[in-house]
């Protein structure tokens, strides 16, 4: 987006008015879109929903694999072509709505869309900072610094760390900005998301990880041993030393999942829950 988009992006937010979805960039390369589709390895008894459908491209090809594809639209244009498309299908449906304001199935389902640059991290909060939901897995389309961002061994974005202990999110290539009508002004790339079989924190303490990791990720390039000392005492942290093997001055940014993972088993066993740093339910999706 441009400064000028940004800006009026931000004024409409604040103001609790929709975004501006408009100028989305349509794939129009077919090997690119099969490829995205048999990336997802749909089953015939899924539900799918297709983010910002546009034309159809996608749900063309996933209404051909999966039991039901919900093709979830914003702009008015695209939904008449969507619903002029798919007026005899008998497995897809348009759904003309705002995506960050759409429940989600209770059931099961699966995402194969190509995002809107705009809201991708507002769309990734919603899908992976509720663990408990029914979301399963994902091949996303995105701008390609977001798709890096998000995949990083160094990681400066709570949310971000917060997401892997319950998710594998794997970048799988980069895709030119030729492939879209129109082309956008920087290059996207496909990832895939994967629910762990084995969460490395449990789906009922997310919020209590969500407060760890916000209070500790407040400055990234902190050493470790100086951001563990917003929740543990000293001899806490020494034995936190110990067990995480991690060398003097690593910042706290590139410390691994696993290592999270015994940071917040830790602080569950031996912090007073009075001292755990809490992550309100509010604060997650405006993070």
């Amino acid at each position: 987006m441009t400064r000028k988009n940004k800006r009026n992006f931000n004024e409409k937010a604040t103001r609790g008015e929709p975004p501006n979805y408009l100028g989305q960039h349509l794939m129009h390369n077919k090997k690119l879109i099969n490829e995205i589709v048999n990336q997802a390895k749909i089953s015939n008894h899924e539900l799918v929903i297709d983010i910002g459908a546009g034309k159809g491209a996608l749900t063309s090809i996933l209404s051909e694999k999966a039991q039901k594809v919900l093709a979830v639209e914003y702009d008015s244009k695209f939904v008449d072509i969507l619903e002029r498309k798919f007026i005899q299908s008998t497995n897809t449906k348009v759904i003309h709505k705002d995506i960050l304001k759409m429940n989600f199935p209770k059931s099961h389902f699966i995402i194969v869309a190509n995002i809107p640059y705009a809201i991708t991290t507002p769309i990734m909060k919603k899908l992976l900072s509720y663990p408990i939901s029914s979301f399963q897995r994902a091949v996303i389309v995105m701008e390609k610094g977001a798709a890096k961002r998000f995949t990083s061994s160094t990681v400066k974005d709570p949310y971000v760390i917060a997401w892997r202990m319950w998710f594998d999110i794997r970048y799988v290539k980069g895709i030119s900005r030729k492939n879209f009508s129109p082309p956008p002004l920087v290059d996207s790339a496909m990832i895939t998301i994967d629910r762990k079989a084995k969460p490395i924190v449990p789906y009922s303490n997310y919020l209590s990880f969500f407060g760890l990791v916000d209070v500790m990720l407040k400055n990234p390039q902190l050493p470790t041993d100086f951001a563990l000392r917003s929740v543990f005492t000293a001899p806490q942290i020494k034995q936190l030393r110990r067990n995480l093997q991690i060398k003097n001055g690593l910042d706290v940014a590139s410390l691994t999942e696993q290592q999270w993972g015994i940071i917040h088993e830790t602080m569950m066993k031996h912090v007073p829950k009075y001292r755990w740093p809490r992550a309100k339910k509010t604060k997650l999706s405006g993070w």
